[in-house]
């Protein structure tokens, strides 16, 4: 059989796919890799009629394994808003899978798009989907695979590819990744990337063009911003040398029901693969001090009931579980209705969290009569006064009782998500999280109630920007391992309890990418080379980073503690304070000052509420 040219792919998408896995199938001399994402593509289901595109080439890379990214919603919603469009020709790419990357370390292979197997230099664009800042390190470890240069100045005047990253990681800090990336798309993209395309279009060939892009509202252009430091290594200035003003108007789409955000392409491969997934909104009213999704994303905005249904409906004719994502589902408008449709029309919802107190007995009768064995709670904190702390407006009353409806309802496994290292935090707020726990089996057993796992989700608090805890440091890893042996202890006295902790290298990790500014490029660039891509490994090396500032031998990288343990000042410039997310800073402020007081704050009222600025 013949190899395929760049000809075959003027024919119909899904023919060129097909003829490509056969042609790689029955090769002999097919490399590994190319062949598991063949064999992937002949495993999907795309639930859209796919279109050959136009003469833009654009390959959305995901920065992570396949099996997360065919997880991910927004990345399914990016890559189809860019296929859909009639002058692109998209395609896929994701980080390779572990056992795959040694061959691309070496230097024997380059990375290939999915669909096409086309080398990712060859594309116009390269549209990085970032939802996690850990998975910017992934970032330089694609380009590197692909042979591109992963410094914006290493690739100016030379014929690679225009790289853009957009994503909810972007929305809150992009300056990690600032000097990798060519231009950024800074929000929700439903209306944004068609705009980018139809600009592309119109000045392409132009020797401006990527200024013109710039113009695009929303869009990012790091040549634009160059950072000051003071002598104390914070961030004094931001020079601005483009046109009109320097700040970046983070995109929003007002009205959800204009557009459905739902599973696209199905593979039981992915994490959820048992799960048809539909979004049912962005944001969260609770504002908890600590959640960066309840702010980037504000005002709370809700799709539909009925148009919920309706999603729900058709993926039920694909999968039997239907997936509610969100930050917080069982205040979702129309929740118990929605999953009683599923419920009888034979299938199952799965919502991502509840929020105790808003858990009707109709929500939880009807999860039980779809066969939901096991349902996640999130008090987030073990007691009163640390709930009031993060403003979980949450009473242990309120636990007790959510927990008791559900057993009583015959979901046999619950699941809590606790955070330990909190601001304000002290030792007997920890071991709050053993004692709540021990009322909740004390109750069922004191019901006669069946109960079959409790599980603890122990996670490290990591400040996230746009959140009044942003000033706030995380923990240092002693304290945390410390506080988790105690609770660990305390919870073995309980038994039938699973501690599950998160590792605080990871939290350190995932604060230094969440807080950093620019200078942050160069530790990536360190641990990419050194061939970092797991929470030990990168631990240990920045680690040794931090002991080489500290000695004086490395005066070109900084610290990491600097962005992880140091209490950023009140008044200081932030490296991504260039965003405006329509919230006041002062609100921030007021927010985080309320937490040292433990005051809590309302919901957001969306309709007579204008305090934070977002409505």
């Amino acid at each position: 059989m013949e190899a395929l040219t760049p000809n075959d792919f003027d024919a119909p998408l899904e023919h060129t796919i097909r003829a490509a896995i056969l042609c790689m199938i029955m090769s002999e001399s097919s490399n590994y890799p190319r062949k598991r994402a063949l064999e992937r593509i002949a495993r999907e289901k795309v639930l859209y009629a796919r279109q050959p595109g136009g003469d833009i080439s654009v390959c959305v890379i995901y920065p992570n394994t396949y099996r997360l990214g065919m997880a991910n919603l927004g990345f399914q919603a990016v890559f189809h808003i860019f296929e859909s469009a009639p002058s692109v020709a998209a395609d896929r790419a994701f980080l390779p899978d572990a056992d795959e990357r040694d061959s691309f370390r070496a230097g024997g292979e380059h990375l290939v798009s999915f669909e096409r197997g086309r080398p990712l230099s060859d594309f116009d664009i390269l549209a990085f989907s970032i939802s996690f800042e850990t998975d910017y390190l992934n970032v330089l470890s694609v380009l590197r695979m692909a042979g591109i240069p992963a410094r914006r100045a290493d690739r100016a005047g030379r014929n690679f590819p225009l790289i853009i990253a957009g994503g909810s990681a972007v929305f809150l800090n992009p300056e990690p990744i600032a000097d990798f990336i060519d231009l950024f798309l800074i929000g929700e993209g439903e209306e944004m990337v068609p705009e980018f395309i139809e600009r592309w279009h119109a000045t392409r060939g132009s020797p401006t063009q990527l200024r013109d892009l710039a113009t695009v509202a929303g869009a990012y252009l790091p040549d634009f911003y160059t950072p000051v430091y003071d002598d104390a290594g914070r961030l004094a200035t931001v020079k601005y040398s483009g046109p009109g003003t320097a700040q970046v108007n983070r995109r929003l789409l007002r009205d959800l029901n204009r557009f459905t955000t739902s599973s696209l392409i199905l593979t039981e491969e992915s994490v959820f693969g048992d799960m048809f997934l539909v979004e049912a909104s962005r944001g969260c009213q609770w504002g908890c001090r600590f959640c960066a999704a309840g702010f980037m994303y504000r005002p709370i905005r809700y799709r539909a009931p009925e148009m919920l249904i309706a999603e729900a409906e058709r993926g039920l004719g694909e999968r039997k579980v239907i997936g509610l994502v969100g930050a917080e589902m069982a205040s979702v408008p129309g929740v118990a209705e929605i999953a009683s449709a599923v419920v009888d029309r034979g299938g199952r919802l799965s919502p991502s969290s509840l929020k105790a107190d808003c858990i009707s007995p109709a929500l939880a009768s009807a999860l039980a009569r779809g066969g939901n064995q096991s349902v996640t709670v999130a008090p987030e904190a073990g007691s009163e006064r640390m709930r009031k702390v993060i403003n979980k407006n949450l009473t242990e009353a309120e636990i007790l009782h959510a927990a008791e409806m559900m057993l009583g309802e015959g979901v046999g496994n619950l699941k809590f998500y606790f955070m330990i290292g909190l601001p304000e935090e002290r030792d007997e707020d920890v071991l709050a999280i053993a004692d709540l726990v021990a009322k909740v089996l004390e109750r069922a057993r004191a019901r006669r109630t069946r109960i079959g796992s409790v599980t603890v989700s122990l996670n490290p608090f990591v400040p996230k920007p746009w959140t009044p805890f942003q000033w706030d440091p995380m923990q240092d890893a002693r304290s945390i391992k410390r506080k988790v042996a105690m609770l660990r202890q305390r919870l073995a006295r309980l038994g039938q309890v699973e501690l599950d902790a998160e590792s605080p290298r990871e939290a350190y990790f995932q604060t230094m990418v969440s807080r950093g500014d620019r200078r942050v490029s160069g530790i990536l660039e360190r641990l990419e080379t050194a061939g970092c891509d797991s929470a030990g490994p990168i631990w240990h090396e920045l680690t040794k980073i931090h002991r080489e500032v500290e000695a004086g031998e490395n005066s070109s990288l900084p610290d990491p503690d600097f962005f992880v343990t140091r209490h950023y000042v009140h008044d200081e410039l932030l490296p991504w304070d260039f965003i405006d997310h329509h919230i006041f800073k002062w609100f921030l402020l007021a927010e985080r000052k309320k937490a040292h007081h433990e005051h809590q704050s309302p919901p957001c009222d969306v309709e007579r509420c204008t305090v934070c600025g977002s409505c």
